[in-house]
């Protein structure tokens, strides 16, 4: 449950600067004539949305079991995610249609873009490399896929700033329609953005599982004493938290109790080294010789 709470707190530092991002961008680029630095500041709207998505679906995940949901209510958390995919990938078809259509509108392109857009776009890379950092860190600390996403988010967020700098830079040396384009381009880095999360979430939502994290558990199992064969292991993700059902073999003429002891091991061992919490041990008798 703690850390749980630590990742919100990832997810509502994002929404808070995603806000004042948001804002800045949409005004800065109205006033400076800037396509690129608007299209960021649409990006930073869409990532307020599907941060706050995030955010909230992280609440609900933190809800104790009850009689209808047995397993707890982590999967919120992943729906959040999916959802946040849908809402980002509508908004940067949208941006990439502007930009696109700008392109071609000539008239609307009469003069460069204020340098004051270039000081926005810049000091938006570094805010956004800066969260990137700390989410992505902890994310990795609190196993969070979906402060992982939102990692990506920020990163992504970064180079797009930078890529607006580029495109005002260009339209300085009377390349006026490189604006456009990079706004063109922040919209395809959105869809792009979109779908990949949409497709992380969706494998973990159809109980997808890396194959070489279960090979490396079932090596680390088959090593404890006692264990004479991994005959079936599976995996699948709740939320935060790795679900792992495995099936060993034992001497056939172990007691009860001894076999047990055997289980409580494997389920020890993966809490100690993978911060598996649920690991459901099924034991059968090995081949007799």
């Amino acid at each position: 449950m703690e850390r749980k709470g630590n990742a919100e707190a990832g997810a509502f530092i994002s929404i808070v600067v995603y806000i004042a991002l948001a804002v800045s961008k949409l005004l800065v680029g109205s006033i400076a004539h800037s396509d690129g630095v608007k299209a960021d500041g649409w990006n930073n709207l869409s990532d307020i949305i599907a941060s706050a998505a995030v955010y909230i679906g992280m609440k609900i995940a933190k809800k104790p079991r009850d009689h209808n949901h047995p397993y707890g209510h982590s999967r919120a958390e992943n729906i959040s995610s999916l959802i946040a995919a849908f809402m980002m990938m509508s908004i940067g078809i949208d941006v990439m249609a502007e930009g696109a259509a700008a392109l071609f509108r000539p008239e609307k392109r009469e003069s460069a873009p204020e340098l004051l857009a270039m000081l926005v776009a810049v000091a938006s890379a570094f805010v956004m490399l800066f969260v990137y950092s700390f989410n992505k860190r902890l994310a990795k600390r609190t196993n969070s896929q979906a402060l992982a996403a939102v990692a990506k988010d920020n990163l992504s967020d970064a180079l797009v700033s930078i890529g607006t700098v580029v495109g005002i830079a260009g339209a300085q040396f009377k390349l006026l329609w490189l604006d456009p384009l990079v706004a063109a381009i922040i919209g395809g880095i959105i869809c792009k953005t979109a779908w990949e999360v949409f497709m992380e979430t969706s494998h973990t939502l159809t109980d997808g599982f890396d194959e070489q994290m279960l090979t490396a558990y079932k090596h680390e199992i088959a090593a404890i004493d006692g264990v004479k064969d991994v005959a079936d292991i599976k995996a699948r993700m709740l939320g935060n938290d790795i679900v792992l059902e495995v099936t060993i073999h034992v001497d056939p003429h172990l007691t009860v109790v001894k076999s047990h002891k055997i289980a409580d091991e494997v389920e020890r061992l993966m809490k100690k080294r993978h911060n598996i919490e649920m690991t459901h041990v099924h034991i059968e008798p090995d081949k007799i010789p």
